[in-house]
This record gives structure tokens, sequence and C-alpha cells, in this order.
């Protein structure tokens, strides 16, 4: 990858404390710095290279105002990766932004909702991705279900950004790296 809006750093990859079911992913948290040269502070698309390994992956943020990426055993595998090295990332933005895959919930009340899934289909990619992510970082499965209802209310009723959402996690602090274990 040589790109002239790409970052290159060293990291450490970390193991998650709790990986959930699937206990073969890692992550890595970027330097501020790398965070700084991508468009947003919220879930944003990179290409990349790990150990010089190519990948397309879209980014969490951290709630400190950086992001990070989840690494899964495939990648690390390819990458000659193992968790607790230090490994050479580079990344760029994604561009175009790819489009993003609303989950199944969401993209059930859309299709039993026109007025919502035509101004979501008039939205711009990064609208969509804000949309998916305001979904997704409810904690509870009520607040979700109340999301996914409240965001099919505001398309249909015109509404193409989804406001009072802090995508970076900063300022609410709804959204955050992982805890590595130790």
């Amino acid at each position: 990858m040589t790109r002239a809006d790409a970052s290159t750093f060293k990291t450490k990859l970390l193991r998650p404390a709790k990986p959930g079911k699937d206990d073969s992913w890692a992550f890595l948290v970027l330097p501020k710095t790398a965070s700084d040269t991508l468009p947003r502070r919220g879930r944003t698309s990179v290409e990349g290279t790990l150990n010089g390994h190519p990948f397309q992956a879209t980014l969490e943020p951290d709630g400190q105002l950086s992001h990070w990426l989840r690494v899964s055993r495939e990648l690390r595998e390819a990458a000659h990766a193992s968790i607790g090295e230090v490994v050479t990332i580079q990344i760029a933005p994604a561009d175009p932004e790819p489009e993003p895959l609303p989950p199944d919930d969401l993209q059930e009340a859309l299709a039993a909702c026109p007025a919502a899934k035509a101004a979501w289909n008039d939205t711009t990619t990064i609208a969509r991705l804000d949309w998916i992510h305001w979904v997704e970082s409810a904690k509870q499965a009520k607040t979700r279900k109340s999301r996914v209802e409240g965001a099919c209310d505001m398309l249909s009723s015109g509404k193409k950004r989804v406001c009072c959402f802090d995508q970076s996690g900063f300022y609410s602090k709804s959204l955050s790296s992982p805890p590595a274990a130790d």
C-alpha cells in the first residue's frame, strides 16, 4: 500500500478480556496521531496492511477520540502476527467508503416501512453508517428495539441523519475499545 494519505505506526496486538463466544479475535488501538489523519472520529472504513498483509476494515471509535480495530484470526495468521506482539500497521481512508450492511432487525424494519426505506436509500453512505452505529451501540435489547423503531420514524419523517448521537463516544462514553486481558 503506497498512498500519500496513509499513516504507518507500530502497536501491540491485544487479547480482549471478554471475547464472548468467539475467542479467536484480537484487537489493537490506533495512536491518536493515526486517528487524526482519518476523516471522522466515529466508525470509518480503512484500507491497510498488518505486517505488510493487506486488509479492509471498519474502525470503531474508542471513546478517546481515536479508533480501535478488531483483528480476526484469519488476518492475524495471514500477517504472521501473534497476540502480545508489536505489529506494523499502515492505514488510509477507504475510497470510496464501502456501503454498510444494516443489521437484520434494521433491514426488516426498513423493508416494512416504504417511506423509511426510500429516505434510507436517499441518504449518504456515511449517514447510513451513522444510523447503523446508533442502532448497534445500544447496550440493551429494549433500547436497540426502540432505536430501530425510532430510526424508521425519523427516516419516514424526512430526517436524513441521526441526531443527538456522539459517534466518537467521547462525550457520552457509550463507545470504547474492549478492555485488554492481562
